[in-house]
C-alpha cells in the first residue's frame, strides 16, 4: 500500500510556540533600519518589534 504522506509545504516555517504571524504595513525605510539593527544586534526583526511592542505597551499602561 502506499504512503499517504501529506506534501511538503513550500515557504516559511510556522512560527515557534504560541507565537502567531502579524501582518503590518511599515514605511520602506523604517523596514530597513529595523532589520539592519537587528542584524547588528544579531538578532531578527521580528524580536526587535517584539520588544519595540512590549516596551510601547508598557509605557502606554502608565499614562
Amino acid at each position: 500500500m502506499a504512503d499517504l504522506k501529506k506534501p511538503l509545504r513550500k515557504g516559511r516555517k510556522p512560527a515557534e510556540g504560541d507565537k502567531r504571524q502579524f501582518l503590518a504595513t511599515l514605511d520602506t525605510e523604517l523596514i530597513k533600519a529595523i532589520k539592519l539593527a537587528a542584524i547588528e544586534d544579531e538578532t531578527t526583526a521580528s524580536e526587535v518589534l517584539e520588544e519595540a511592542a512590549r516596551q510601547w505597551l508598557s509605557r502606554r499602561k502608565k499614562k
